[in-house]
């Protein structure tokens, strides 16, 4: 059974045409899908019974409830949703005063294999469609509470590109949430291709996983750094203006005696000052037969002070979710039984 979560309006459009419906109920289910976040077709009641009959031959909505949650003691929740085809992924709900972030995952696994992460580690088993991505936000029960959507969960979002803007797109389309941008932050390693399309194509903000500004210790950590190194990709952002509305920040995680040392902090200065942009200091989380160790809270401080004082607008971030493994890197890609 095909699903219509996930489609965007021209596709709908086809729909109709597929299903002898009229042109107009393309944004009609349009409407249902995203705004009102129905869960069967039976519930457009602008439809036709006729047509909502002959939609229900090939397709449903596509919403499917979370398999599992699991509360942290600080309020952070975990979801484990199926996806169409079998498999499942994890997001995180992380509610923060106001605001509340969703942690979405745009595969089913990931091909990186970044040694310190948990999803890397385990390997790639498949892509999600523009559904299964939208699937954990639609799906969400606090939905109506999300402030922020991050492409930071399973697997590397520039490996999934088409389904990623195609979700993105739905969440900031008139039809759809119409979600302003600069509340939609998306991930990468650094896929040069990738880099490219998405800084052309859209508006949202820009993660960059960067952990080392060293070329070798940062493949030692990250074998993309083989085919997409540092050299490659932060032209390309140094070429962009990040004056305006859309935000660049980079991700990096501390390891104890690895990479706080002043010469990495000199070293991200040197690359990083020269772009408008903000670092993500994150605390490592020890994964199983790893040889990293996060490091001591006094090095986290004098990195940030270091980085800000030359420039480099710094934080550490508050992390969350660690007792549930709903942190950074600790997402995996077995159904929890």
């Amino acid at each position: 059974m095909k699903t219509l979560l996930g489609k965007t309006l021209d596709e709908l459009r086809e729909v109709t045409a597929q299903c002898n419906l009229p042109s107009f109920a393309a944004r009609q289910m349009a409407e249902w899908l995203y705004k009102h976040g129905v869960t069967a077709i039976d519930d457009m009641t602008n439809l036709s019974k006729q047509g909502r009959e002959r939609l229900k031959q090939d397709y449903e909505v596509g919403i499917r409830p979370a398999a599992m949650c699991q509360t942290s003691k600080d309020g952070t929740r975990k979801y484990l949703f199926p996806t169409s085809d079998g498999h499942h992924v994890e997001s995180v709900f992380i509610p923060d005063g106001d605001r509340a972030t969703l942690c979405v995952s745009s595969q089913v696994g990931c091909k990186m294999g970044c040694q310190f992460c948990m999803t890397g580690r385990q390997g790639f088993e498949g892509q999600l469609s523009a559904g299964d991505i939208l699937n954990q936000i639609y799906a969400l029960p606090e939905r109506d509470r999300l402030t922020n959507i991050v492409f930071m969960g399973q697997g590397e979002p520039f490996d999934n590109l088409d389904a990623v803007l195609c979700a993105t797109q739905l969440l900031m389309a008139p039809y759809g949430w119409a979600w302003s941008p600069r509340r939609i932050t998306v991930s990468t390693v650094g896929l040069r291709k990738g880099m490219e399309r998405f800084l052309r194509e859209s508006p949202c903000h820009l993660a960059v996983s960067l952990h080392s500004p060293f070329h070798e210790e940062r493949a030692g950590m990250m074998p993309a750094e083989r085919a997409w190194s540092l050299t490659e990709f932060l032209p390309l952002l140094q070429k962009e203006d990040w004056s305006g509305q859309r935000r660049l920040s980079f991700e990096y995680i501390v390891f104890g005696g690895l990479n706080d040392s002043e010469a990495h902090m000199r070293e991200l200065v040197r690359l990083l000052s020269p772009m408008e942009c903000r670092v993500n200091l994150i605390r490592f989380h020890t994964i199983p037969d790893t040889p990293f160790h996060g490091a001591e809270e006094e090095s986290m401080t004098r990195m940030r002070d270091y980085l800000t004082r030359h420039g480099v607008t710094c934080t550490i971030r508050a992390s969350r979710g660690q007792d549930i493994m709903a942190a950074c890197g600790l997402l995996s890609t077995a159904k929890k039984e």
